[in-house]
């Protein structure tokens, strides 16, 4: 790797051996994927992926430490993944027990290590970042250092800016020296398609669904996606954002792709349109009886597969204020329509604390609370992760929650029908 005459002097250790270490790392971190060179970091923020005070994870309280001993803080302010707890999200006495006592017994103490590291605000905990009301949303082209999957990909597709599929940990590390090892999804090559996918449903397909069938069969490649914007229009509008972030979470979690192309939507697909698609492209397509087989080879792990579902989570990664909004009316009508005045089944959606507070402003906030619903800042994944959770029979229209926990999917619509009592 070519270092700069800077980046040699911080490896050299000439700005420290704290800081010496840091760079060594990201120069090892590079050097493995035969990265060239650093490149500058141009984002305003960063965003890092480990927010959970687990008590297990004690080298990464000791190195916080040792970079906050040494004054090595972050050069760029950061926003980070969503707390793990939340005392409004129904658990059982044991439950929290084991939360409060055994695992996140470490959350205040990160929580203040993040804050001098250099946290946006007191509040900066969410998957979703790039949301306006949180204030990460990064430029076309900007370089990023983050880790967070759901993040990456948005930000690759979405946003146009250039981010890899980074580890925790080196998502600090490169914030604080200011460079990250330059290959992948930094390169113009490494954001070129080397799949075409050729979207021929009948219907709009589901966003998790959709994701989930591309990430399973590209994997970590670059999808170039054709028919979509059939769906979803040709402007990046709340609706199609949305739709995006939850597509984007689905390939990212059930494969281990950091950048798609959607045809006449995405910013790159619109300005390169298929000269961004490699000679001899694989090609993947999808309809609807595919989109069927996919999710009904979805392993079911519960102990009894015919139990009544003890909670639901919507919102992983969080919900944007347009879906907030959708799923209040959604649930009033499909209430309504059932002759019930509330939820049957407890059910947490889930959003940043920037965006609930944006929604708490509404007159949906006050309507969705008749319904029975929680709203929450939770990360519902870290919730599912308590062993004693493990063994509740929990729904979710989330696949990245499906993938990694015992939580069962099910579409929106499916969703809909059973929280507010409604028949299959």
């Amino acid at each position: 790797m070519i270092l700069t005459n800077e980046q040699q002097a911080i490896l050299n250790g000439e700005k420290g051996e704290v800081l010496s270490k840091v760079m060594k790392t990201l120069v090892m971190y590079g050097d493995a994927f035969e990265a060239e060179k650093l490149v500058p970091i141009t984002s305003e923020y960063n965003h890092l992926v480990t927010s959970f005070g687990l008590k297990v994870m004690s080298p990464v309280y000791d190195l916080m430490q040792k970079l906050l001993d040494a004054d090595v803080c972050s050069s760029q302010r950061f926003s980070v993944d969503p707390r793990p707890l939340d005392k409004n999200v129904p658990a059982s006495f044991l439950q929290n027990l084991v939360f409060n006592k055994f695992m996140y017994t470490k959350q205040s103490f990160y929580e203040n290590q993040l804050e001098k590291l250099g946290l946006m605000d007191k509040n900066a905990f969410t998957c979703t970042c790039y949301m306006d009301q949180v204030g990460n949303k990064p430029k076309k082209g900007d370089v990023l250092s983050w880790a967070e999957s759901s993040a990456v990909v948005y930000a690759n597709s979405v946003l146009g800016a250039r981010c890899n599929r980074n580890s925790g940990i080196i998502d600090i590390m490169g914030s604080i020296v200011g460079y990250v090892p330059y290959f992948g999804l930094l390169t113009d090559e490494g954001r070129r398609a080397t799949w075409v996918i050729k979207v021929k449903t009948t219907k709009k397909p589901e966003a998790q669904l959709l994701g989930s069938a591309i990430g399973m069969k590209v994997m970590e490649d670059v999808p170039f996606i054709e028919g979509l914007d059939k769906w979803l229009g040709t402007e990046l509008n709340d609706s199609a954002c949305s739709y995006l972030k939850d597509f984007g979470a689905a390939t990212a979690s059930n494969g281990a792709v950091g950048l798609y192309h959607v045809e006449n939507l995405t910013p790159e697909a619109k300005e390169l349109g298929k000269a961004l698609i490699v000679e001899n492209a694989k090609e993947y397509v999808i309809d609807d009886n595919e989109l069927e087989r996919v999710k009904n080879n979805y392993p079911v792990i519960w102990k009894n597969k015919e139990a009544t579902p003890k909670l639901c989570f919507v919102g992983c990664p969080h919900l944007s204020l347009e879906q907030l909004k959708t799923w209040t009316d959604n649930i009033e009508g499909e209430l309504k329509k059932n002759g019930k005045g509330k939820i049957v089944i407890p059910t947490v959606l889930t959003a940043s604390p920037a965006v609930l507070e944006e929604f708490k402003k509404t007159e949906y906030a006050s309507r969705l609370e008749k319904t029975g619903v929680i709203t929450s800042y939770i990360c519902p994944l870290m919730y599912m992760n308590n062993p004693l959770c493990k063994k509740m029979p929990v729904i979710t229209s989330s696949n990245k929650l499906r993938t990694y926990t015992s939580a069962r999917y099910y579409t929106d619509e499916e969703i809909l029908l059973s929280i507010t009592g409604g028949k299959k």
